[in-house]
């Protein structure tokens, strides 16, 4: 058995999750995501114990893997709409800067000119600081999504560490040349 699979879900108060076919929906307010499931995987709703739990149909390597997956990813679904997802980014470098120029991102990453980011729909990006960025959202796929197309701009390189990285990434920094 699963040892993700088979744990069940606890739903918040005020979290709502129903079936529709093949596609599960979880909101809270006018917070909505849907997930489609596949048609060999049960997803069983107690509202009186308010859980949620996944089951599946034998012990196949498929069915074993989908188990956990589809356990997790409702789970992501349950908190993204009750508390939300975010990711932290920081800018290193000189000259290095973040601005909001209404919902869009405008990066100064050492180009000749800046890059303009325009975030999806569900997706809110803060600029606390000229050197930090701030992801929103509730969907936990999107914003690593994000998250990492923002990072991709400029890769922080591992002679200076100069570039965008994540809040917690350790970079690995080389010796430059030996003198010789």
């Amino acid at each position: 058995m699963s040892r993700v699979g088979k744990k069940p879900i606890d739903l918040p108060d005020g979290v709502d999750v129903k079936m529709d076919g093949f596609a599960i929906k979880v909101s809270k307010g006018d917070k909505t995501l849907v997930q489609d499931i596949h048609p060999n995987i049960t997803v069983e709703i107690d509202n009186d114990a308010k859980q949620v739990s996944v089951k599946r149909p034998s012990d196949a390597k498929l069915y074993r893997s989908l188990h956990g997956l589809y356990r997790a990813l409702i789970n992501n679904m349950v908190i993204g709409v009750n508390e939300g997802f975010e990711r932290k980014l920081e800018i290193v470098g000189v000259g290095y800067r973040a601005e909001l120029k209404g919902r869009n991102l405008v990066l100064t990453v050492g180009y000749s000119h800046p890059i303009l980011f325009k975030p999806p729909t569900g997706i809110e990006i803060i600029v606390p600081t000229p050197t930090s960025i701030l992801i929103k959202g509730i969907n936990k796929q999107v914003v690593g999504q994000v998250a990492a197309k923002i990072r991709s701009f400029r890769p922080p390189e591992p002679y200076k560490g100069k570039g965008i990285k994540y809040d917690n990434e350790k970079i690995r920094r080389k010796a430059g040349k030996a003198a010789g």
